[in-house]
């Protein structure tokens, strides 16, 4: 595994991860936490409540704070034995600090739990300057962190024809909720436990197994 990070003001802005190819493998929930994720190298699927998406390289990964799933096949383990990811975390308290916004002021809503995006030669040299950033700690201060993040909600306004600034960023921190029934359905084959499951839906596994029986009048293991 290799691991690398640069910082704000204590929280987590950049990072660059290689990893083994995960069979399968919980991307936990964090309160107020939304991130973009360049994919160097690799080739993996990513499974939420109710969709399942490829991605490979030349791909990016736009999403909000909710929990979903790495997960990879026994030919794509086969393909490529690890991945590597260059990760963009974004923070409501440090981006209305930074950017001088207040982020409740906008009602704009769009579906962001989990977007594709094809990167563009400008976003391809966005993410070789952030790598080059990440090999090279020593040059890096906040100023420039904040340079570059700033640069990146720019870039993400324009790809995503987005109003504003804020109404991307309004829009990344509400999350778009599916209705249990939805997941269960859409996730019925996926060999997925009732742990797992649980998590899918942000349950505990008891909250999940009286949810279960109430909506199918069955237990899971029954059902």
């Amino acid at each position: 595994m290799v691991y690398k990070e640069l910082k704000y003001k204590g929280e987590l802005v950049f990072n660059k991860l290689i990893i083994p190819t995960p069979e399968r493998s919980l991307k936990p929930f964090k309160e107020n936490e939304a991130c973009f994720m360049f994919i160097n190298d690799g080739n993996f699927s990513v499974r939420t409540p109710d969709k399942l998406f490829s991605f490979s390289k030349g791909l990016g990964m736009l999403s909000k704070c909710f929990n979903f799933y790495f997960e990879s096949t026994k030919e794509q383990r086969k393909k490529n034995e690890t991945i590597e990811i260059i990760g963009i975390y974004f923070f409501p308290s440090i981006l209305e600090e930074m950017l001088d916004l207040n982020l409740s002021s906008s009602s704009h809503n769009v579906d962001y739990n989990m977007k594709q995006v094809q990167l563009d030669d400008i976003l391809n040299h966005y993410r070789q300057s952030i790598n080059l950033l990440l090999d090279n700690p020593e040059l890096v201060d906040e100023e420039i962190i904040k340079v570059k993040l700033k640069e990146f909600i720019l870039l993400m306004v324009k790809t995503l024809d987005a109003p504003s600034q804020l109404a991307f960023l309004a829009s990344l921190f509400q999350p778009i909720h599916v209705e249990f029934k939805s997941t269960i359905e859409l996730n019925l084959y996926a060999n997925l436990s009732i742990d797992e499951l649980a998590k899918l839906c942000h349950l505990s596994v008891a909250s999940f197994k009286r949810k279960f029986k109430l909506v199918y009048k069955d237990s899971p293991k029954k059902y």
